[in-house]
């Protein structure tokens, strides 16, 4: 009996200093899981950027594919590589984010209005910033040797400058991290890669 009673008031000390551990976790002992992280609305910045951009850089690797196709100058060909190669990739990236957020991959808005502006697209087709209009990018189809080089040098230039524009809107104003640091690295790489470009035009007699 004595044994019956002893088992009976050890297992109710267990229960109890459950009870205890369960109610100290219940009480704040074990932090909650941190909320969802929040979706950008669809006329965030973020948003805004990510379609803009993807449009932007779609026409980069057009051009780059025109170019490799017009000449067989392989420092022109390499550079249009890895301009198509990398624009490519980080068009996929943000037209993916806006899947993720369950955001439309167009918008009613005018370009660059995320970034306080009211851009009109040219009557070309030039719908942002440094990107080439019909004209153009039907020179460039037309044209071979290293005159094509030339001017997609220029082309790209122009469009690598517009694209740096709208990066750093976004460094600025956008609110996701990972975002934010594509953003910047675009800035980064395409100043570099205009800094490049300007030497190939010297290269080519070209000086301004």
């Amino acid at each position: 009996m004595r044994t019956r009673t002893a088992l009976a008031a050890g297992a109710a000390a267990v229960l109890i200093a459950l009870g205890s551990v369960v109610t100290v976790a219940a009480a704040g002992g074990e932090e909650p899981p941190p909320p969802a992280p929040a979706v950008p609305a669809s006329d965030s910045a973020d948003a805004g950027f990510a379609r803009d951009m993807a449009v932007h850089h779609q026409q980069a690797v057009e051009m780059s594919f025109l170019v490799r196709d017009s000449t067989d100058g392989e420092e022109i060909r390499t550079l249009a590589y890895d301009i198509a190669n990398t624009q490519a990739n980080q068009r996929g990236m943000m037209l993916g984010w806006l899947d993720l957020w369950g955001l439309p991959k167009v918008s009613e808005d005018p370009p660059m209005a995320w970034m306080g502006m009211r851009h009109k697209p040219g009557k070309d087709g030039a719908l942002m910033p440094g990107m080439a209009t019909r004209a153009e990018l039907d020179r460039l189809r037309k044209t071979e040797g290293e005159a094509a080089e030339i001017l997609y040098l220029r082309l790209m230039t122009a469009h690598h400058k517009g694209g740096i524009h709208m990066a750093e809107g976004c460094v600025s104003a956008c609110e996701v991290p990972a975002e934010k640091r594509l953003a910047q690295g675009m800035v980064d790489a395409q100043q570099s890669e205009i800094d490049l470009m300007a030497e190939l035009l010297r290269k080519r007699g070209v000086r301004d």
